[in-house]
């Protein structure tokens, strides 16, 4: 076999290869309706983001980075006895061809030490990171303190303990 008929084959095998290629777990997941409660005077934000995944497997959510915020965690909130409780929590499964949200009341982001302050309007870039270590960034819009309810889950966050995170 000549040099030339072998490149063929190796060139069909190589482009096979490629496009059967898995995605990555961020190439499989679109992020929605993402926004951050702004809260006055430095107290924690909470982030919120619709997570689709139009994969086949399920992918979990690990992390969040941040230019913007020096500290920012995965948590759940939840009510045990009447009383509103919250927890950190190391990941968050986005089901194959499902989606996970993250509301008030339920898993939210926790967003801490601004390293500049952040405003009504604002967009701010977070960068949503998968077990597989590929990331998504996604501008969250910056809403009011007061863009839920009362009766949202967050409204009582203010005094909530988090510093033992």
């Amino acid at each position: 076999m000549n040099l030339r008929a072998a490149r063929l084959p190796l060139l069909i095998c190589g482009l096979l290869i490629a496009f059967t290629a898995s995605a990555s777990d961020a190439d499989n997941v679109k992020a929605s309706q993402a926004w951050i409660r702004v809260m006055p005077g430095g107290l924690p934000s909470g982030g919120y983001v619709v997570l689709e995944n139009r994969g086949e497997q399920t992918v979990n959510l690990r992390g969040v980075r941040s230019e913007t915020y020096g500290e920012v965690m995965l948590h759940k909130s939840s009510t045990e006895g009447g009383m509103g409780r919250m927890e950190k929590v190391d990941s968050l499964p986005i089901p194959a061809h499902g989606t996970a949200a993250l509301s008030p009341g339920g898993y939210h982001l926790m967003l801490m030490k601004a390293s500049k302050p952040v405003k009504v309007g604002d967009k701010v870039k977070l960068s949503l990171q998968f077990t597989d270590g590929s990331t998504l960034d996604t501008d969250f819009d910056a809403r009011p303190a007061n863009a839920m309810d009362s009766d949202s889950g967050m409204a009582g966050m203010a005094g909530m303990d988090h510093h033992s995170h």
